[in-house]
């Protein structure tokens, strides 16, 4: 299986693609020193500031990147825990992820496996998992709304579902056009009925969501009447993030949003967060 993934003027890009390389250096900071990417590595692998954040909240013994591509978040859970195992399920990207591992100087910690997760997960073990399934390609932006059990290929909800066999704590990279509630509903069949759905803006535009469960939500305290977020803080730099939390008990949710100043919250019992 051969494919370009040495990429060095962003001529070598289609046309349409060749906007990413002007973000090369968001995606992986030491880019100059010989990160790969094959094609869908340049429209799927997350900005390193997110990851990085990613990365903290899901710090732990043992991390599961289940679609692990060409490394991105790989490389930044091996800063936050013991142990990462990289899964990728086409062997090129998988080369590219131990190649830029390296780069990092992370490989040691990283067990890459070249694999269907779907198949594997009887044989997985660990403290939490992150879900960054395919998503169809950069026309998903086309749509007025992703639908994560029809729109990513295993069915969203079924991944999900099967990777609550391995930990209740997982953290799921989705779409930004995904549909809250949808989003929220997994939480009814996963072990701790809570959600916590976390808005990643880089440079003032929303890039994508992550849906935490389990241990990972962040849970609202309440002191002297009123709810403050457990863990909230905002990440410096370009990236700001947005956030709503979850509830123990987990109650029909009304879900607002309105993509210009990044504000989301819900109601019946929740919270609202706003950002400037």
């Amino acid at each position: 299986m051969s494919r370009r993934v040495d990429y060095t003027d962003g001529k070598q890009l289609p046309k349409d693609m060749q906007k990413y390389w002007y973000q090369r250096y968001r995606y992986f900071r030491l880019f100059d020193q010989g990160i790969r990417m094959d094609k869908e590595g340049w429209y799927s692998v997350t900005p390193e500031k997110i990851a990085a954040h990613i990365a903290q909240r899901c710090a732990c013994d043992v991390v599961i990147d289940a679609f692990c591509g060409v490394g991105g978040n790989a490389i930044q859970f091996a800063m936050t825990c013991h142990r990462v195992i990289a899964i990728d399920i086409d062997p090129v990207r998988l080369m590219c992820a131990k190649h830029n591992a390296k780069i990092y100087g992370v490989e040691d910690r990283i067990e890459f496996i070249c694999g269907d997760y779907m198949t594997l997960i009887p044989r997985l073990k660990a403290d939490v998992v992150f879900l960054s399934p395919p998503w169809g390609g950069p026309g998903y932006l086309t749509q007025d709304e992703f639908d994560i059990k029809r729109d990513i290929p295993m069915d969203g909800e079924f991944l999900f579902n099967e990777t609550c066999k391995i930990t209740k704590n997982i953290a799921y990279f989705l779409p930004r056009n995904s549909n809250p509630e949808q989003i929220g509903r997994l939480a009814g069949s996963g072990p701790e009925n809570t959600c916590e759905i976390e808005k990643n803006v880089l440079n003032h535009v929303c890039k994508a969501w992550t849906a935490y469960f389990g241990d990972l939500v962040a849970v609202p305290e309440r002191v002297n009447g009123k709810e403050e977020e457990a863990g909230g803080a905002q990440v410096e730099g370009e990236e700001d993030q947005y956030f709503d939390g979850g509830e123990k008990e987990r109650q029909d949710q009304c879900f607002e949003g309105r993509e210009e100043g990044y504000e989301y919250g819900y109601e019946n019992g929740g919270y609202y967060l706003e950002h400037d």
